[in-house]
């Protein structure tokens, strides 16, 4: 059974279209208050996952549980709210009818100036839904999934089309309803936002669950960290130093891969003392999430 710190669970999920498995026996929790993102590359089963949360399918087999409850159930649809890829929405209605208009299927709908100020929206309230831009429309549809006030939110790629600063205003926004006490679990194709708003990491890879923890769990699985440096010594001797796994580019301007950057630094000063341009880059969840999948790939070929 669920506990009552998780707002969603997932047990032992099987999800098939047709011949083709999208996901294979998936276990995982999200747990309440937090922030949890779903990671994979295209087709590795997180739009499938988000969908069964919603009720929008069944699983074949195994489990899922939604606020203690059935997925799409009715208690269930009054505290979830969702951003999904394919959202359509009356393109004649102006912004603001469109945040009146969702307001009205709720019994204690979030008031309309905090849903505008979240989601960015003052500068679009008079437009048409149908004239704005693929960003624009990304943010009505953030404000919408809000109307409700919900306690768990399911936002499936919600920043999409977005450009820097209205993604990282969106991001304020997710912070600011974090602190609330509200559950969301995102799915994200920018490591860098899972990085930076989740405290929980799912990566999830044809299918099958490959890794459940923190981001610093996560990067702290990746292999090695990089060097770069313009260094007098020939690719040999960098590839003779302690903890260096890897030797790379061109010229005198050299990147390192090593498995014991401290180690390697040590050894690279010493020997060579016209060093120039050291830099080091340690190893970040988009490193993690590259290794993660790369060793899963090997090991479904062996």
């Amino acid at each position: 059974m669920p506990g009552s710190d998780s707002d969603i669970t997932f047990r032992e999920v099987r999800l098939r279209y047709g011949a083709v498995p999208a996901l294979r026996g998936v276990t995982f929790d999200v747990a309440a208050g937090r922030l949890t993102a779903l990671l994979g590359r295209n087709g590795a089963g997180k739009t499938s996952a988000v969908r069964l949360a919603l009720g929008l399918r069944r699983p074949d087999e195994g489990a899922v549980r939604v606020l203690d409850g059935t997925p799409g159930g009715l208690a269930a649809r009054r505290r979830v709210g969702a951003v999904l890829q394919e959202t359509a929405l009356p393109e004649t209605l102006r912004v603001r009818e469109l945040l009146r208009l969702f307001s009205t299927y709720h019994a204690r709908p979030r008031p309309t100036q905090e849903l505008v100020e979240i989601a960015g929206l003052a500068d679009c309230l008079a437009q048409r839904y149908g004239r704005l831009s693929g960003g624009q429309k990304r943010r009505v549809q953030f404000a919408l999934a809000l109307a409700g006030d919900p306690r768990l939110l399911l936002l499936d790629e919600p920043t999409t089309g977005l450009d820097v600063d209205a993604r990282r205003a969106v991001w304020e926004g997710i912070r600011a309803l974090v602190a609330e006490g509200k559950t969301i679990l995102l799915t994200t194709h920018y490591l860098e936002e899972a990085d930076q708003l989740a405290d929980h990491v799912l990566v999830l890879d044809k299918g099958r669950l490959r890794f459940s923890g923190t981001p610093a769990e996560m990067k702290s699985r990746a292999a090695a960290a990089r060097i770069r440096c313009r260094s007098t010594l020939d690719r040999a001797s960098l590839a003779a130093l302690p903890a260096v796994a890897a030797v790379s580019g061109d010229g005198a301007l050299q990147e390192l891969t090593s498995t014991v950057p401290e180690a390697t630094l040590r050894a690279l000063l010493a020997a060579d003392p016209h060093l120039d341009l050291l830099g080091v880059e340690r190893a970040t969840l988009e490193h993690a999430f590259l290794d993660l999948t790369a060793s899963a790939d090997a090991g479904d070929a062996a």
